[in-house]
């Protein structure tokens, strides 16, 4: 077995294993190649790559046809490299010599779940949980990886919705083409806006009156941002922070660069709004 466990090497004593019985549980996918062969070379990292964004969707079965000419023999192999989807024992698909990414990837889904479906699942998990951060993260990612498809799109609207995170649940809805704007799209649309109207607690009010008299009063702007940013208000909140740091960057000996990095740190590593954030406090600071 390869260092990844989604890939093996295969010869006459594994090929039942691995080609015959693993076939009936999922798609194997089988690269014959060779040493001498350039356009092998080529392909082979591309598979390996794919093996394992697919994290075990399918195996990536590696012969080489050298060492192997009986079993390459046997499967009608005739030029390298060549390789082969087995379902159920048989070859399903397949294709001759070096290909893009794009061809390898329209192969594997008519044979494959998308590798970001598995995890709109586990974030919908998550929401089920209450762990609202992780299910935006993971949304996020699998909406990135399927080049915003609209189903993704939607999901990760809603995700931002459930987090209250409204500006940024739209920014991603106002990318949905007209002809996309569906039944589901609409919904989420008028939750932003219902949400929007119930969003100030009495809390939230009160400290914004503060403000409208004194709008130096930087430990009711703090506070207000607290609240905000419990509310799931990030984006307001990190403004409102932002305004104190402008004024006095060591502001009460630094609590408020403290909650600022907190509050980045809420929003999630990696997340683009704490990533934003993170570049205005750089050249806020330096």
């Amino acid at each position: 077995m390869n260092a990844s466990a989604h890939i093996v090497d295969i010869d006459e004593g594994n090929a039942q294993q691995w080609l015959i019985e693993e076939s009936q549980q999922r798609p194997v996918v089988v690269d014959f190649w060779a040493d001498w062969c350039a356009p092998c070379k080529q392909l082979m990292p591309l598979l390996e790559k794919l093996a394992n964004e697919y994290a075990g969707a399918f195996l990536l079965a590696k012969v080489n046809a050298d060492e192997q000419q009986m079993l390459a023999s046997q499967l009608g192999v005739r030029n390298l490299p060549t390789v082969m989807v087995i379902k159920d024992g048989q070859p399903v698909d397949g294709f001759s010599g070096a290909q893009p990414e794009s061809v390898i990837r329209e192969l594997l889904e008519k044979y494959l779940p998308s590798p970001w479906n598995a995890k709109i699942t586990e974030a919908n998990l998550l929401l089920e949980q209450g762990d609202v951060s992780e299910a935006v993260a993971l949304l996020r990612t699998a909406w990135e990886d399927s080049n915003k498809l609209h189903d993704v799109t939607l999901a990760y609207a809603g995700a931002l919705l459930t987090a209250n995170r409204l500006d940024d649940a739209e920014a991603v809805l106002d990318d949905v083409r007209m002809v996309d704007q569906d039944a589901t799209y609409e919904q989420l649309r008028a939750q932003i806006e219902l949400k929007r109207e119930a969003a100030d607690s009495p809390e939230i009010k009160a400290l914004e009156a503060l403000l409208a008299t004194d709008d130096n009063d930087h430990s009711s702007r703090l506070k207000l941002a607290a609240q905000l940013s419990i509310d799931g208000r990030y984006r307001e909140a990190l403004e409102h922070m932002l305004v104190v740091l402008r004024a006095d960057r060591d502001w009460n000996n630094g609590e408020a660069k403290r909650l600022y990095l907190d509050t980045i740190a809420s929003v999630g590593k990696g997340d683009p709004l704490a990533a934003e954030y993170q570049r205005k406090l750089f050249s806020l600071m330096y």
